[in-house]
This record gives C-alpha cells, sequence and structure tokens, in this order.
C-alpha cells in the first residue's frame, strides 16, 4: 500500500517582488510625487523608521509591521493636515514644527516598544497567574488534610 507523501511544511516560500511589480511600484511612486510632492516629502521624513527596519532587519515581519503600522499612524496624522490645507510650501510647515516630528517618529517609537515589551508583559501574567493557582491548589490541599488527618496528605506526597 502507498504511503501518502507527506509535505514539508516548515519551509515557507520568501516573498519576493518580480521585475515587472518593482517596476509598477517605481512608477506609482513617481506618479505619486508628480501629483503630490509634498506628500512624497512627509512620507519619506516621517516612516523613516520603519524604512530603517524594512532594510536592517527585513526577515522579522513581525517586527516591520508592527513598527511599520504605528509609523504610518503617526504620519498619517501630518497627512491628513496636507489634505486639508493644500498650500505649496506646507510641508515645509509641518516639518518645521518640532512637534509633528515627534508624532510621526514618537509612534514609531511605541510601535518598537511595544514589539519588546509585550511578551514579557504576558509572560508576567502568565506567572502571577501560576502562583494564584498554585496557593489556591494548596489551600485545598491543607483543607483536606484537617479533613482527613495529615497522614493521607504525607502518604500522597510521597508517592508523587
Amino acid at each position: 500500500m502507498n504511503k501518502p507523501q507527506k509535505k514539508d511544511q516548515t519551509k515557507k516560500q520568501e516573498f519576493k517582488l518580480s521585475t515587472s511589480q518593482k517596476i509598477l511600484i517605481l512608477f506609482a511612486f513617481l506618479l505619486l510625487s508628480f501629483w503630490s510632492l509634498q506628500i512624497v516629502i512627509i512620507l519619506l521624513i516621517g516612516l523613516l523608521p520603519s524604512i530603517t527596519v524594512m532594510l536592517t532587519d527585513s526577515k522579522n515581519t513581525n517586527k516591520l509591521m508592527i513598527i511599520g503600522f504605528f509609523n504610518l499612524a503617526g504620519t498619517f496624522i501630518c497627512v491628513a493636515n496636507i489634505y486639508s490645507q493644500f498650500i505649496t510650501n506646507h510641508s515645509i510647515n509641518i516639518m518645521d514644527n518640532v512637534f509633528n516630528i515627534i508624532i510621526m517618529l514618537g509612534s514609531a517609537a511605541l510601535g518598537m516598544i511595544l514589539y519588546f515589551e509585550l511578551p514579557n508583559l504576558f509572560v508576567m501574567i502568565s506567572r502571577s497567574s501560576a502562583r494564584h493557582r498554585l496557593k489556591n491548589i494548596d489551600s485545598k490541599l491543607e483543607k483536606i488534610s484537617a479533613e482527613w488527618g495529615a497522614e493521607i496528605y504525607e502518604h500522597t506526597s510521597k508517592k508523587l
């Protein structure tokens, strides 16, 4: 009887853009820069942390997505400001304001903090939950040993 062949599920196919897709993205970026150079300037400066993560640690997609989405959310505030007041030198006025830069880059820093500290928070919560469960088990064992006698508790603990 033939055995079904197992598929190797450990290998992941890497996502790579073809040459035509890269050219299409470049063309769309150039079209956007001609249409609205202000937005491109804000996006290039505001998304520098995400671009840095993409260049330095491109294999860690979770890190890239968390930092990128937080960074995009902070940059979107300034892009929305450009859409509400479309003036030719408005992007330079936005970049002159330090608080806008703090919002854009600080949101990426918030994403980085979340990426590094969220697993530690889950570990801390699970440890405290385990301690609480152990205390409950110990108190129940003490009640049982008070009801049935200490000999039974000692006899069962020796078997374990």
